[in-house]
């Protein structure tokens, strides 16, 4: 009987490379397919929170430029072009300059720096 057991046995097993994997092996695949996914979500959170930072900084430097627009509109107007509080306007040139004088190009650059750090020292909400 033992011999007809043994061939029954062998005539319904399948060949080793046709064998389904063992619990063991699954275990491991889905535990390497879930870390896989975490770390996927982290840098996918990671590129949103990116995108929407840069969406912020457009939607603010967008605001700033239609507000910059809108002093050299009313400054070419003859609009005052002066904050409420008084305060000269920041687009405002703190020197004249005139044609013919970048020679000094150290100095314009440093006016455009203190002109850029006002600025931005306005209140987005004007």
């Amino acid at each position: 009987m033992s011999d007809n057991g043994d061939r029954v046995a062998s005539e319904w097993s399948l060949p080793p490379r046709s064998r389904p994997p063992l619990l063991g092996e699954l275990v491991e695949r889905i535990d390497e397919a879930l870390a896989t996914a975490r770390a996927s979500e982290a840098a996918v959170m990671t590129v949103g929170a990116a995108a929407l930072d840069a969406a912020e900084q457009a939607k603010r430097a967008a605001e700033l430029a239609e507000r910059a627009s809108a002093a050299v509109g009313a400054r070419s107007s003859g609009a005052p072009g002066r904050p409420a509080a008084g305060q000269p306007s920041p687009l405002e040139a703190t020197v004249t300059v005139r044609p013919g004088d970048m020679d000094d190009f150290t100095a314009r650059a440093d006016q455009l720096a203190e002109r850029l750090s006002r600025l931005q020292r306005v209140p987005l909400s004007a």
